[in-house]
């Protein structure tokens, strides 16, 4: 009876342990991951925007392996590993590299990739479409890596500049384009999406099927947009390539736009608003 006794008192103190020590955190999927706070010591990173915002809560020992994309900060990524591009992971480098918590995204990550490092490790996923889900993202990461505290402050300096910044009364009817060949906007869903919204743009293609749908030349056309914004990523849009839609829409203005100021949502959401706001005094009459 004695022995039964200790024996079920040593295994409440394993528990106590084990469930003091792990925290179930639901990821931006609402799927439920256990992870050991006193062990996230080894993150790798698979989305830039989320790398940099790793960085800027101050963690940067416990980045080991983010993406060659990660771009940002640039004089501390360069001496992280590389781990191949967010769709194109080399997985075999991922394991070598023995990390305690992988941050991915729904979108930007192959589902077969994340699915086989579920298998080995520890994947949390964030799902961003707006600056709200945004937010909550900064404040998820900021619990499960010990800097809830500097997390919460950088939401609540993102969240000052954009209660400050007003965009226009009228919407300007906007294309936003991604990729040159085939031509590819941003639709309905998107994090571009909320942030044209916010900075004084109506979407012209929000009600097309898909994050990214492809439109062709007559399509643009007959939407017939204000302004046509090229992004600066993932496609490198240069003056060069201006001429070519000021051929389809004439009567656009054509803008070239910080593709990272549109996309981003982690720390860099702090740089937008200002952006924005130059954007949209560049466009008044």
């Amino acid at each position: 009876m004695k022995y039964k006794v200790i024996f079920i008192l040593l295994l409440r103190s394993i528990f106590w342990k084990y469930y003091h020590l792990n925290q179930l955190f639901k990821d931006q999927l609402s799927r439920e991951v256990l992870i050991n706070e006193k062990l996230t010591k080894r993150i790798i990173s698979l989305v830039p925007s989320q790398t940099e915002l790793l960085f800027d809560l101050g963690l940067d020992k416990e980045v080991v392996g983010i993406t060659k994309f990660c771009i940002h900060p640039k004089g501390k990524v360069a001496q992280k590993e590389k781990v191949g591009g967010t769709k194109n992971l080399n997985i075999e480098k991922i394991h070598s590299l023995n990390p305690t918590l992988i941050i991915a995204n729904k979108e930007e990550n192959e589902k077969e990739q994340i699915e086989e490092l579920e298998k080995h490790f520890t994947v949390w996923i964030s799902d961003v479409t707006d600056l709200q889900s945004a937010l909550e993202m900064i404040s998820a990461v900021g619990k499960m890596t010990g800097k809830e505290k500097e997390a919460e402050e950088l939401n609540h300096k993102i969240g000052e500049k954009f209660s400050a910044f007003s965009a226009p009364l009228r919407l300007k009817k906007a294309a936003y384009f991604i990729w040159q060949k085939p031509m590819m906007v941003a639709g309905n869903k998107t994090f571009i999406n909320d942030m044209l919204q916010r900075c004084g743009f109506q979407n012209c293609f929000q009600n097309l099927n898909g994050h990214y749908p492809e439109i062709s030349a007559a399509q643009l056309q007959q939407a017939n947009p204000e302004v046509i914004l090229l992004s600066s990523e993932p496609f490198p849009f240069q003056e060069k390539h201006m001429e070519a839609f000021s051929k389809i829409c004439p009567q656009a203005k054509i803008v070239l736009v910080d593709g990272e100021l549109f996309s981003w949502y982690g720390s860099r959401l702090l740089q937008a608003p200002s952006y924005f706001e130059k954007l949209a005094e560049s466009l008044r009459p």
